[in-house]
């Protein structure tokens, strides 16, 4: 036996994982084993659901430390003893506060102090008992006992198996300690003797006092905890009572499916009440009342929402409004969410704007939490290649830019590669040579790094509701986010019965909200934004579609995504969720996406396709798209149930691959298929689909939710576009940088401002242009286009768009504004707010104070001559409270470019056309005429060639010619070809201001690499697929900018 056992869940100290140690401890004999890791209980799980494969005994520990100093280690008697051990460390890690030096009445446990201590009570308590290592035994035989020796048990501590494993611990306590190797003392290590012990070794080890260890062994035998794995846990009635539970469900079902449907079908009525039959049946009821509860709390918070994932195919759930997915609408497989063989609940995914977020948390914990039955659920936060070279290189000692080397490889691709039983970096590297000792070093100890957890983290939104505390299972621990938390991950959770509601953010809500929220603010006007029956039938929707101008909307703004919806001519609600499903790259990576266009594009080659797929999937043309169509496979073509089938589809997610139950349903698979006559290759090539969906592939319902809010978004664009694209920069979530919406604004006939100290808020607002500042807006720079006489909005960049503004400054500088009215020069500013002077050089560089009329340079030097002394990082304001005498200057010249360069440090983009800041070259030719042949607007060059120079809208008609196009990079998208070579596809804007895409294969791509964002010249030919041209690249240059004016002489 052995008791005070470590695994890695004793986070940068253990070194095992519980099925490693595992087979350890059967290969040295031991029947009885307590799992102790240090300050945590994240290893129980596993370790109980492992031990009966391998014979042994499970014991459920804790060790309790100071520190590194062990206070006690606690076994768990029973279930009792966990929830009692659990509870005690939740205590310490909820409070802050320090473990007791003894430990509290904890009846169901036994408390073992390491011999020596001295902090052992001189009278113990029955279940107190004193460890003895094997190293102490002599010392404990000839010392006088402070005891009873029946108090007395052998302790055998066991984190390591040989030298190589204990210098991976001493590794991971130097990446703890933040130290070098070489300056770890003895009291941050484990203790030699720390060895896994074989039973034979264990009994030389007390060949002196062999009493200790029948002690032992008396004291595991007497532990049993049942962790009763694979039943539920989770909360079982909402309301208290499991039929008034059942009353209130069917009620809500029946006034939504009024509220949905009107007067609805009987096909409806006939689905909805086989979903409540098997909804009852699997006693899954109060599962759908806590989500109905919460999206009815958010409804009444004016909170959005939207219900995603496999739930929208659930006709109850539509109609009790988690989900706004009409399931018969879209013919979704209700057996993907619920089906009689899935004993786990089903999983809603619910989305929440990023604001709102944690007060949606909030509120479970108030009204489930009570006794620690809330929680949120963790995930372990584990090494990988880059960041195992990184720590690895600090605690071995090599300077930072060595270690960047090392841990960069090729900068295109960093990855490791298989070199025997060692990982090394693939590509060009200056870092120290192979030969380095040091190099050596983190070559052979990487791999043993490699996925061990080092601390936890908080999963994407996960939270436990359980029927009893949380303490029973896990202790509970409390990260910055400011919830108690798990100790252990979804896996673990599953496995004991606990199973997850999804609360997850995301900024797409968040835009929305905050365009309809600007929309009723400035016209009055108030969207329905739920209304989206008629979003769906709107054409200039269709057409957004149809054409990619989606820049800005949620799910469809990418340039894959506008591609595919071109290729596929989308213009309706299902073919956008058909899009939005086969753009993943389980459908893609498998080469069945471009079949999928052609069987779209072609309805003979449909033909190709086996019969039987074709009746199981008619819809897709044979084309596994969604995760439902794995489980359709299944059960249709190979003659698997549905539970196999469903088994077969969440493999795919990675969670369960790795299990026994995989390989079964793969050899349940072929043999169902062959049996029903299927030829092999057929078979053998389905199977390779269903395999390359992996994590990647969506299902149905999952993409119908991200459909239903695309339409939202598609809408407000259509209808209220700068409204929406000021949404959609506030809210910093979208595929792009800020700069491109700001550019779809000004499309959209804005006029874009810089931040103002009396105009803009911390984020971008619109506004009407005031008479009094028409003319300084519009003569400070000659940067936009006269502007119309019905004077166009402006948006005005908010002051926290301002990188390295601080956000308190901010907010000091606005509350003084609004208590006390606008400034009225620098002056007044500075007297009003607590500026730094840096912090004033900002505002004034970014053109924040252009309302007084007064140049940038007079603006600066006006600065230097208030400040007058004191330290730049002093605030200013009480220096000058009487008016400073104009001083007589010499006259200061300013130039527009030099806006441009102050915009791009300070904003991250220039304000003015970035076409403009090209520098022109005098062996270039002038670019030529424009479209409609006028001459062009920009003043830069081309090179000198006799090809013609085009702009996107011109690409169709130069379809397969070679031709020079130039554009403002805004996007790089870097992959693989399946030979493992890399590739890049581009996307740019022209000088007409519309979007294109390019494509550069592995020799061009290497031979003309992108280098960060800029105006570059391209050429190549103009191609076309399924209606979509791309540039196929064959050169490409990025031109340079003017010179710097602010750098000059």
């Amino acid at each position: 036996m052995l008791l005070n056992v470590h695994s890695f869940f004793s986070f940068k100290y253990g070194v095992l994982s519980p099925e490693r140690l595992l087979k350890e401890v059967q290969a040295g004999g031991h029947r009885h084993v307590a799992l102790t890791d240090i300050n945590c209980s994240a290893g129980h799980s596993e370790f109980f659901r492992q031990a009966k494969d391998h014979d042994v005994h499970p014991v459920a520990g804790i060790d309790l430390r100071s520190g590194m100093r062990q206070l006690y280690v606690g076994l768990a008697r029973n279930n009792a003893g966990l929830h009692q051990l659990n509870g005690l460390l939740t205590d310490h890690l909820l409070d802050g506060e320090a473990l007791p030096e003894r430990a509290p009445e904890l009846p169901d446990t036994f408390l073992i102090h390491p011999y020596g201590a001295r902090h052992i009570p001189s009278v113990l308590r029955e279940n107190e008992l004193i460890g003895v290592r094997p190293g102490e035994v002599d010392r404990m035989r000839f010392a006088r006992l402070t005891h009873p020796k029946e108090k007395y048990v052998a302790l055998t501590p066991a984190t390591f198996r040989h030298k190589a494993d204990r210098n991976t611990h001493r590794l991971l306590r130097a990446i703890d300690r933040n130290t070098l190797h070489t300056k770890l003392t003895p009291a941050d290590l484990a203790p030699p003797d720390e060895r896994f012990l074989s039973t034979a070794e264990l009994l030389r080890a007390y060949a002196h006092a062999p009493e200790l260890l029948k002690r032992t062994e008396a004291l595991l035998e007497q532990c049993e905890v049942d962790l009763a794995f694979n039943t539920s846990k989770n909360l079982r009635t909402w309301s208290g009572d499991a039929e008034e539970d059942r009353r209130l469900l069917h009620e809500l079902a029946q006034q939504g499916v009024r509220y949905r449907y009107g007067d609805p079908s009987p096909e409806v009525l006939r689905r909805l009440e086989h979903e409540l039959r098997t909804i009852e049946g699997k006693d899954f009821v109060s599962y759908f009342l806590i989500n109905w509860d919460l999206v009815r709390f958010a409804k009444q918070q004016g909170f959005f929402h939207v219900g995603r994932g496999s739930g929208a195919n659930s006709l109850v759930a539509y109609c009790l409004g988690i989900t706004d997915v009409d399931p018969i609408e879209l013919d979704l497989y209700f057996e993907r969410f619920i089906n009689p063989a899935r004993d786990k609940p089903p999983d809603f995914d619910i989305d929440f704007s990023w604001k709102d977020r944690d007060r949606i948390t909030q509120r479970l914990f108030e009204k489930y939490g009570e006794g620690r039955r809330v929680a949120l659920l963790a995930t372990y936060s584990t090494f990988q290649e880059r960041a195992i070279v990184q720590e690895l290189g600090k605690v071995f000692g090599l300077p930072p830019h060595e270690i960047a080397a090392l841990s960069a490889g090729d900068p295109s691709r960093p990855r490791w590669i298989g070199k025997g039983d060692r990982l090394e970096f693939s590509g060009r590297t200056s870092a120290p040579p192979e030969s380095d000792p040091i190099v050596q070093a983190i070559h052979r100890y990487a791999p043993r790094l490699k996925g061990l957890p080092g601390h936890l983290s908080i999963h994407v939104g996960g939270v436990l509701i359980s029927e009893r505390p949380i303490t029973h299972y896990t202790a509970l621990h409390l990260p910055p986010k400011g919830f108690p938390t798990t100790q252990f991950s979804m896996v673990e959770a599953e496995d004991i019965g606990l199973y997850k509601f999804d609360i997850l953010s995301q900024r797409g809500l968040g835009h929305i909200r905050d365009a309809v929220e600007l929309v009723e603010q400035r016209t009055g006007e108030r969207i329905d934004i739920h209304d989206v029956k008629r979003f769906k039938q709107d054409p200039v929707i269709k057409d957004m579609l149809r054409t990619g101008d989606t820049i800005g909307c949620f799910y469809v703004e990418s340039p894959a995504m506008r591609m595919l919806m071109k290729k596929m001519r989308v213009d309706d609600y299902k073919g956008l969720v058909a899009a939005s499903s086969i753009i993943r790259p389980g459908v893609s990576h498998s080469g069945m996406m471009r079949e999928y266009l052609l069987r779209y594009h072609d309805p003979e080659r449909r033909k190709l396709a086996p019969k039987k797929l074709l009746d199981i999937m008619p819809d897709t043309f044979g084309v596994m798209v969604y995760q439902e169509d794995v489980i359709k496979v299944g059960y249709a073509y190979a003659g698997l149930s549905l539970a196999e089938a469903d088994v077969l589809r969440r493999s795919m997610s990675g969670k369960f691959g790795n299990r026994k139950e995989f390989g079964e349903v793969r050899e349940s698979f072929f043999t169902g298929a062959l049996a029903k006559g299927h030829p092999l290759e057929e078979v053998q090539e389905l199977w390779t689909q269903i395999v390359s969906f992996g994590d990647f592939s969506f299902a149905k319902g999952h993409s119908a939710s991200y459909a239903v809010e695309s339409y939202q978004s598609l809408y407000l664009k259509a209808h209220h576009p700068l409204e929406f694209l000021v949404g959609v920069a506030n809210n910093f979530g979208g595929f792009y940088h800020t700069e491109f919406y700001l550019h779809e604004a000004k499309r959209a006939g804005a006029v874009i401002e810089a931040p103002c100290v009396n105009r803009s808020g911390e984020l971008c607002t619109l506004g009407e242009v005031v008479s009094a500042e028409r003319g300084v807006m519009s003569g400070m720079r000659q940067r936009h286009s006269t502007i119309a006489s019905h004077h166009p909005p402006l948006l005005f960049l908010g002051l926290n768009n301002i990188k390295g503004f601080p956000t308190e400054v901010t907010q000091l500088l606005l509350k003084e504004r609004d208590r006390h009215g606008p400034f009225t020069d620098l002056p007044d500013l500075l007297r009003r707010v607590p500026l730094h002077v840096e912090q004033a050089r900002m505002l004034v560089r970014v053109g924040a104070l252009r309302f007084t009329g007064r140049s940038k340079p007079r603006l600066l030097w006006d600065l230097t001559l208030l400040h007058e002394g004191p330290r730049s990082a002093d605030p200013i304001g009480d220096l000058f409270v009487t008016k400073v005498e104009e001083p007589r200057l010499p006259e200061l010249h300013h130039h527009s470019l030099a806006d441009a360069y102050d915009e791009l440090e300070l904003l991250g983009f220039p304000l003015c056309d970035p076409f403009t800041l090209v520098e022109c070259r005098s062996d270039d030719q002038t670019i030529g005429r424009s479209e409609n042949g006028n001459a062009p607007s920009h003043p830069f060059t081309l090179s000198s060639s006799s090809l013609p120079h085009i702009l996107s809208r011109q690409m169709p008609s130069h379809i397969n010619k070679r031709v020079q196009m130039l554009g403002y990079m805004i996007h790089v998208k870097a992959t693989h070809t399946h030979t493992g070579q890399d590739m890049t596809f581009g996307s740019f804007i022209d000088t007409a201001g519309d979007f294109w895409d390019s494509t550069q294969f592995p020799a061009i791509a290497e031979r003309h690499p992108f280098r960060g964002r800029g105006i570059y010249r391209l050429t190549g030919v103009v191609e076309e697929e399924f209606g979509h041209c791309a540039l196929r690249t064959q050169a490409m240059e990025k031109l340079p900018w003017k010179p710097d004016p602010r750098l000059a002489g």
